[in-house]
């Protein structure tokens, strides 16, 4: 289970980075569109990727890996696991909302970017927390001062 803790905490990470860099895609895209004479409208076919492949990422795959990072500590005796993976989750709720506050306050989006690092580094801080050997079983029980 820690294997699993630590590929689903690093497919978190890799996840926002791909994030990242589809909406700079979507935007970079704009901007050319635009300095070719594109006019952009609800209406406009075909839709830009960058923003779509976000969306999605956003709202479906990055808090299903999220929950399932939730489950899997509880089962992966990760030192601190559940609480990463829980901070995790909470990243990603947040993150959420502000996406959608963005929409109708823009400013929200600026909060949107800085907590996309702040999830970034979570999950790589859980990544890390799984890579590190398990405890012996001296240290488990509070007994290695002892040994």
């Amino acid at each position: 289970m820690r294997a699993t803790y630590r590929v689903v905490s690093g497919l978190i990470a890799l996840a926002v980075v791909f994030q990242a860099a589809m909406i700079a895609f979507g935007t970079f895209g704009f901007i050319h569109e635009i300095e070719d004479g594109a006019i952009f409208t609800t209406d406009t076919d075909p839709p830009n990727a960058g923003p779509m492949l976000h969306a999605i990422g956003g709202t479906l795959v990055i808090p299903l890996l999220a929950l399932v990072l939730l489950v899997v500590s509880f089962l992966a005796k990760v030192r601190r696991g559940v609480t990463w993976a829980a901070l995790v989750l909470l990243g990603v709720v947040v993150q959420i909302t502000l996406g959608y506050a963005a929409f109708e306050l823009p400013a929200a989006g600026l909060l949107h970017a800085v907590n996309a690092f702040a999830i970034l580094t979570l999950a790589l801080v859980a990544y890390r927390a799984a890579t590190r050997a398990e405890p012996s079983p001296a240290e488990a029980t509070g007994d290695a001062a002892r040994v």
